[in-house]
């Protein structure tokens, strides 16, 4: 093909995948809204991060949360395995978003069907771990939480000659490595030589083990890189998170100035500074010193500026630093890479700070008319346009779109298949439950490897917790105390009985491995299904109880009038312009 034709292909196919490549989680809801700048990427997913110093009891642990609202939610179990010598490792494109109805099969079983992109010699044993939109914890307690953070356009890379996309990284990582740093060099150099991009464009992960936890960010290098141009095929960079801090990343670089001399706390490609020289994105002349995400991923806004669509970060330094003032003025380019808390965190504390809804602040989703009158924190989860004026609201870490949760908790005091465990919540953080499955686990729920967004399904997992969501928005404020009624129950009561099962589990291990992970999959597996089954229940009384926005209680079997709150009735007289019935005569 000639050199013309190939540019113009180039440019047709660059044209067509930035529609859907730009980040990852992108609604078509929000087209026309502010989600089209990078500035303000509202669809992607949070991240919290915690040193194993800043934690209650050691543990090194991660969020994710799958931010979506449209994408596949199913998870798999990939045992370990041996593999002969000669074998080869396929590698696949993976769209973060992409769906499959149920007629035509489940995601993770099509995506093998096709043809591999690329493969790469396999190792002689590969680690079981289990996956959903990404790996993120295998046999050795490392884990993986991912977040998207955009990069500058002319960066991006949907050609097919990057190999290599986000999902991807990630499988490879969890089968393949015992650390984090393992798993960055593995991520950094597959990616250097065979391309990075496709579907996805900067990236951040988070990358723990039961000794610490690294900040982990990756760029594509543009639509004209080939393997022959002899150049690596991304750029990346990577900074520890001290052990007695915490971080956050809400879809912005967290990365700044960067010191490779420290290599207890930096890595880096070979290009990561020479790439932004080339391109004009840091001049070394300005006396400045570089800064990662200043050069690839640059952003001027505050939570302020932003109206709160971008306060998930201010509001996190926030909660855990409140002695500090953090402005929520500050431009988020100047906030902390981290911060030490000034109560260290458990798994709980951790829970509660995905289901964050920005309370008590100014820009609180639940605040006056737009909670409406059963404070309904949902509303308006994107901006909106009016009479030609675009406005933004608050994007919330808990936001109502999550296709699921993980927390992983990585605990260097315990073998790896009972130290580390993954915590997982179905659909939107307020209204799920977290449950647990420790890293020797040998299988899931089926019921996890299945459902669809478009086809409701009794056998998926997450279908329950939708159905207890459903019922709870209508009258919000009433109905999620049955649901905190049944968190205090299944997950707190899950969290406290985490000591007792690791100790037995650890008597077990000491005399048989395989009978400590048969004891776990078994705990793990029984406590699944009891939730699932209780969100069922859950959601069938939410549904009765307040039915037709009316109370009927069972026990009393009476029907009690919905209370109004007084403010959103004097708001309705008002705007209604209602007339008070005329008093009666005294006679």
């Amino acid at each position: 093909m000639n050199l013309k034709k190939t540019f113009l292909l180039a440019g047709l196919m660059l044209a067509a995948l930035l529609l859907v490549s730009v980040f990852v989680f992108t609604s078509p809801e929000c087209e026309d809204c502010e989600s089209k700048l990078p500035e303000f990427l509202r669809d992607g997913c949070t991240v919290i991060i915690v040193g194993k110093d800043a934690s209650v009891d050691g543990s090194v642990m991660t969020t994710h949360t799958a931010d979506c609202g449209f994408c596949d939610w199913t998870w798999r179990y990939v045992p370990a395995a041996d593999h002969e010598p000669g074998t080869m490792r396929k590698i696949f494109h993976v769209d973060q978003m992409e769906t499959f109805a149920p007629d035509e099969g489940l995601k993770w079983d099509l995506v093998k069907n096709r043809d591999a992109v690329l493969e790469i010699p396999e190792v002689s044993h590969t680690y079981g771990y289990i996956h959903g939109a990404f790996g993120y914890m295998n046999d050795f307690q490392l884990a993986i939480a991912e977040s998207t953070i955009g990069c500058r356009e002319k960066m991006e890379n949907p050609t097919p000659a990057a190999k290599f996309d986000i999902t991807m990284l990630t499988l490879l990582a969890v089968e393949r490595c015992k650390t984090a740093r393992e798993a960055i060099q593995l991520m950094g150099t597959l990616s250097e030589r065979h391309g990075y991009g496709f579907t996805d464009t900067g990236e951040m992960l988070a990358v723990a083990d039961p000794k610490e936890v690294w900040i982990f960010e990756i760029m594509p290098v543009g639509p004209l890189w080939t393997p022959k141009s002899g150049k690596p095929g991304a750029i990346w960079c990577a900074q520890r998170v001290p052990d007695d801090h915490v971080s956050v990343c809400p879809n912005e670089s967290r990365i700044g100035e960067i010191n490779l001399k420290n290599i207890d706390y930096f890595m880096a490609s070979s290009n990561v500074i020479s790439y932004a020289i080339d391109h004009g994105y840091y001049d070394p002349e300005s006396g400045e010193p570089f800064n990662w995400k200043k050069a690839y991923s640059p952003s001027e806004y505050s939570a302020t500026s932003s109206n709160g669509s971008r306060g998930r970060l201010w509001v996190f330094f926030h909660r855990m630093a409140p002695s500090r003032n953090f402005s929520p003025d500050t431009p988020n380019m100047e906030l902390p890479f981290s911060v030490k808390p000034e109560k260290k965190l458990s798994v709980q504390d951790v829970m509660d700070l995905t289901r964050d809804k920005f309370e008590g602040t100014q820009f609180d989703v639940a605040r006056g008319i737009q909670g409406g009158p059963f404070k309904n924190p949902n509303h308006l989860p994107y901006g909106f346009e009016l009479e030609g004026k675009k406005y933004n609201t608050s994007r919330i870490i808990s936001v109502n779109r999550a296709e699921y949760v993980t927390i992983t908790q990585c605990r260097d005091w315990l073998p790896d298949h009972i130290g580390g465990i993954t915590w997982l919540a179905f659909g939107a953080q307020d209204t799920s439950c977290y449950m647990p499955f420790y890293a020797g686990v040998t299988k899931i729920p089926r019921s996890f490897e299945v459902g669809d967004h478009w086809v409701f399904d009794r056998k998926s997992a997450r279908w329950a917790f939708d159905y207890v969501d459903f019922h709870t928005q209508v009258v919000y404020s009433q109905a999620i105390k049955d649901v905190r009624k049944a968190q205090e129950k299944w997950e707190r009561g899950a969290v406290a009985k985490t000591v007792t099962i690791d100790k037995i589990a650890l008597e077990l291990h000491k005399k048989d491995p395989a009978a400590a992970r048969e004891f776990l999959t078994d705990y793990c597996m029984n406590n699944a299904n009891s939730v699932i089954n209780a969100w069922w229940e859950l959601g069938d009384h939410l549904l009765v109880k307040f039915n037709k926005l009316w109370n009927y209680d069972a026990e009393t079997r009476k029907r009690n009038r919905m209370k109004y709150p007084d403010w959103w009735l004097k708001e309705l007289i008002e705007y209604n312009k209602l007339e008070p019935e005329p008093e009666k005569e005294k006679k």
